[in-house]
């Protein structure tokens, strides 16, 4: 899908982002600023304004102050951040929270959390663990029930946006049996609640990342998110927009890699003329927005399908985006580097950033070897 092949509409909400991101983070002293010289991914004052444009509410339904919009609008949004540098990094997370409480959770946490992200608020997910990362099925968080509510003890790593999140939507097992993905449950914690802690995990991203320990954390059984013990087919109706959010972030950021280096090599001059004019430059280039608008076409013809039918699985087809998005996404920050020479790895410039934050899309979200393997199975291997 091109701007050409958008709606009115869409193409208007394109623009006025790019506009957004022009005037606010345009400068490389502007994007300074807003994250700290590129230590926080996520600037919760800006994120506030784009919350009173309404564009956080583009895919939250309008009974929650959303304003209705589909995996193309999601899409849209979650490609346009990146492309414009604008540092909403928890913006996906929060979507990708969002799917299982609308879909699942009862009318008052509804209104909520689906209300709360319109408002701007940050929603985590806690599904991994020291010994369940890519085998989720295999993690250990307990919940236990008791009078009124449950009782959750454990540990939750690699825990996106935990530090400024409103809630923690937790992956727990409530049930042990001899199916590993029986007898999980997800269960809703607000900040602030007893029994929790939340400690960063330094990456080579800034502050994205935490370890959430939870000690005799008791929780209101209102907060139960769906049904008790059923959590893994909640999760597994989730994870198509889970992967499919992940394409659009990293398809923006092999746009934005691309934008940067054809700027770098028309201004930058060697040999008494324009390093872009040189074959060995101009054929990489080519293949690289060949593979930039083959990507997008992937990516938005599979959003088309989850628009038609929101429920429809389409675990090949997401899995497909994935990793075609973020395998792009880590080689077109590679390659502007290397095209950019020793000023690609300079921290006068954003490339260097860039690959940081690329590199690690081929990893959370499902590696690309387990979106291998998903499209490896439903091609009967």
């Amino acid at each position: 899908m091109t701007l050409q092949t958008l709606t009115d509409e869409q193409h208007a909400f394109v623009e006025a982002i790019r506009d957004f991101a022009r005037r606010e983070c345009g400068t490389r002293e502007q994007r300074d600023a807003l994250t700290e010289h590129g230590r926080e991914p996520h600037n919760q004052q800006l994120y506030e304004r784009i919350a009173e444009l309404g564009w956080l509410g583009v895919a939250i339904p309008e009974a929650y102050g959303g304003s209705g919009g589909g995996a193309v609008e999601l899409c849209l949004l979650c490609e346009e951040f990146p492309r414009g540098l604008i540092p909403m990094g928890f913006f996906p997370i929060s979507m990708m929270t969002a799917r299982p409480v609308e879909r699942f959770a009862s009318e008052e946490l509804k209104q909520e959390i689906l209300g709360g992200i319109v408002r701007g608020n940050v929603e985590a997910i806690a599904m991994s663990e020291p010994e369940a990362g890519s085998d989720v099925g295999n993690l250990s968080c307990r919940a236990d029930r008791v009078d009124g509510g449950y009782v959750l003890n454990g540990q939750k790593t690699w825990i996106t946006g935990a530090h400024v999140a409103s809630h923690i939507l937790v992956v727990c097992r409530t049930k042990r049996t001899d199916d590993k993905h029986e007898g999980l449950s997800m269960i809703s914690i607000p900040r602030g609640t007893d029994g929790v802690e939340v400690r960063g995990i330094e990456t080579m991203g800034g502050r994205e990342v935490n370890d959430v320990f939870l000690t005799d954390c008791y929780v209101p059984a209102e907060r139960l998110v769906g049904e008790q013990d059923r959590a893994w087919t909640q999760l597994m109706a989730g994870l198509n927009n889970e992967r499919l959010i992940i394409a659009a972030q990293a398809l923006g950021m092999a746009e934005r890699a691309l934008d940067d280096v054809l700027a770098y090599v028309k201004e930058r001059k060697q040999f008494g003329r324009p390093i872009g004019s040189f074959q060995a430059l101009r054929h990489r280039l080519a293949d690289l927005a060949t593979e930039v608008e083959a990507t997008r076409l992937l990516v938005y013809g599979v959003a088309a399908k989850v628009d038609t039918d929101p429920r429809a699985m389409l675990p090949r087809e997401a899995s497909m985006a994935k990793l075609k998005a973020t395998e792009l996404a880590k080689k077109a920050t590679l390659e502007g580097m290397q095209m950019m020479g020793g000023y690609g790895y300079a921290v006068e410039y954003d490339m260097e950033r860039q690959v940081r934050v690329a590199l690690v899309t081929t990893i959370y979200g499902g590696t690309s070897e387990i979106q291998r393997e998903i499209i490896a199975k439903a091609l009967g291997l």
